[in-house]
């Protein structure tokens, strides 16, 4: 499988991310080609290799021509209503899946905008974000992911500047409301640069179209790209890196996600608590919850607590953990994990049908286990031992072990 990984050094824009695009292997006369399938005319892009910091950088610049200026198209307004783009974007000569795609990161940068001012996605109007230019971007950017042939987009931790930045609205704190909504649930890290590094285009590229935001995913790398952005921050180099290759192994039956293992030790708190702890963590939705005998300090015994949640809930898992239990803190660290495609299957037994979960790997299956609660019902109802049950399914599951993943 073919993948990309977008290394967010400084900041991403729309521009930067064509840029980074056609530097990593996309034809530019191809690109505008497949672009004219987008009813609006009389645009132009350009690329031109940039030295950033001393490295080698694409350029690309979206303008738009004399006559487009003077038209009346109603996408060419400088305020283009979020109806008005996304009239056009549906309304292209283009795949079904670009249109699509395209849409809906329209739509999550109009709902951001809705929401921080209060309004309906049919009042949002684009300033910053406005015309051709976002046009381009958007539906370049998806364009081009798939002229290179990635399946799967992954990028790295969002990085987080401040200052002040002069809107159509005034001026607004950096990074701007639409953007630190756009980043809701990411990972974000600080960077100490007084200037807009990260635009609500490139905000909503990443986390629409990226399925994974944070590690470098296992890749055996093909081709690195360079997109350059406008502005220059002395010392560092204001490029946005497109890592492009296959996914380490080829191995396309992994399930490739990040989690956060939230956790923390417990010395004083009454062990009849702790069932109903778990039992609220996990309706806080964390994926697992267990835990482990400890040994702290002045030889206490004491218990940890640990939760893996996903990096969108892992708050609401954390602060479960501090209401429900006497902790007066919690840990949280990131960590990549693999896990196998799977199915749920019913099977026939003595006992009737079961279901059973199958895990794959390289096409092959490599885990069968019967569902717990399955198991535990039927044993209850025939009033047998769950061991028998639990044999059973796995015994009418054997032939299971020859099947192949249903794509």
């Amino acid at each position: 499988m073919r993948i990309g990984y977008l290394d967010i050094a400084v900041g991403i824009s729309g521009d930067m991310t064509l840029g980074a695009l056609v530097d990593a292997g996309v034809e530019l006369a191809e690109l505008r080609e497949r672009l004219r399938g987008l009813p609006v005319t009389d645009w132009e892009m350009s690329a031109e290799k940039v030295s950033k910091a001393g490295i080698q950088a694409t350029k690309v610049t979206v303008t738009a021509t004399a006559s487009d200026r003077a038209s009346h198209h109603h996408a060419h307004h400088q305020h283009a209503s979020y109806t008005e783009l996304r009239d056009v974007i549906a309304g292209a000569n283009l795949p079904p899946d670009v249109v699509n795609s395209s849409l809906q990161v329209l739509g999550r940068v109009a709902q951001a905008e809705a929401n921080v001012h209060g309004m309906s996605l049919d009042e949002v109007h684009f300033h910053e974000l406005a015309g051709i230019d976002t046009l381009i971007d958007i539906v370049g950017s998806v364009i081009g992911l798939q002229m290179l042939g990635i399946e799967k987009l992954y990028c790295s931790v969002l990085p987080v500047s401040h200052g002040f930045v002069d809107t159509a609205h005034g001026r607004l704190p950096v990074p701007p409301p639409a953007v630190a909504e756009l980043l809701k649930g990411y990972p974000t890290v600080p960077m100490d640069i007084n200037e807009e590094t990260v635009t609500p285009t490139g905000a909503v590229l990443a986390t629409t179209l990226c399925e994974q935001v944070g590690t470098f995913p296992p890749m055996t790398v093909e081709q690195v790209g360079y997109g350059a952005g406008s502005k220059d921050f002395p010392g560092r180099p204001n490029v946005l890196r497109l890592w492009v290759g296959q996914l380490a192994g080829g191995d396309e039956s992994l399930i490739i996600d990040e989690v956060v293992a939230v956790e923390a030790n417990i010395d004083d708190m009454n062990p009849e608590l702790h069932p109903y702890v778990v039992a609220q963590v996990f309706a806080a939705g964390a994926l697992d919850v267990w835990l482990t005998p400890i040994q702290m300090k002045k030889g206490r015994p004491a218990v940890k607590i640990s939760a893996l949640a996903t990096p969108t809930d892992a708050e609401v898992v954390a602060n479960a953990i501090l209401r429900e239990s006497t902790t007066f803190g919690v840990r949280l660290s990131r960590s990549q994990r693999r896990c196998l495609k799977r199915e749920t299957v019913k099977v026939t037994t003595r006992f009737g049908e079961l279901s059973v979960k199958v895990g794959y790997l390289d096409g092959q299956v490599a885990s069968i286990a019967p569902e717990y609660e399955d198991c535990l019902k039927v044993a209850e109802k025939h009033g047998v031992p769950m061991k028998a049950v639990y044999s059973a399914a796995l015994a009418a599951a054997d032939d299971l072990w020859q099947q192949q993943p249903d794509d």
